[in-house]
């Protein structure tokens, strides 16, 4: 008797489990179904692109102007939202750094500062004291005393 409620309970979260994943399953075949060019997507390889041509099983991807791959279509795992800005937010941001070309050229300037990077390891070794010390001088200033 217990073993049949046992099986019963393991065979209803089966059901349970596989019909979420149906689930799943059809609402990414919606979303790749409906992919439209000029929409921004990233594949499941994390490679971003814009969609520039729709065939049956291909999408075609523009990653930067001029620069296109082709890919297939189950390969697309989400579309990516624009940003969204907040006027209010930049105006305020605006005013207090001047403009943002101006702020960005200050943020440049200050990573340059805080980040020297040597061209080669030399620079980070410290170079030990090549000069000899100079015994007669001490031997003489020893006796001296």
């Amino acid at each position: 008797m217990d073993i049949v409620i046992i099986i019963a309970l393991a065979a209803g979260a089966m059901y349970l489990m596989s019909r979420s994943s149906r689930k799943k399953q059809k609402e990414a075949m919606a979303f790749r179904d409906n992919l439209q060019i000029g929409q921004e997507v990233m594949t499941g390889s994390g490679y971003f692109g814009t969609i520039v041509a729709v065939d049956d099983d291909a999408i075609t991807l523009e990653s930067t102007p001029g620069n296109t791959s082709r890919w297939l279509r189950a390969a697309i795992a989400k579309l990516i939202d624009p940003p969204v800005v907040d006027l209010e937010t930049e105006d305020e941001d605006e005013d207090e750094a001047g403009s943002s070309a101006a702020a960005a050229a200050r943020i440049d300037a200050e990573n340059k500062r805080a980040f020297t990077i040597p061209d080669d390891i030399s620079g980070l070794i410290e170079k030990p004291n090549l000069e000899k010390p100079n015994l007669d001088k001490t031997q003489s200033d020893e006796s001296d005393k």
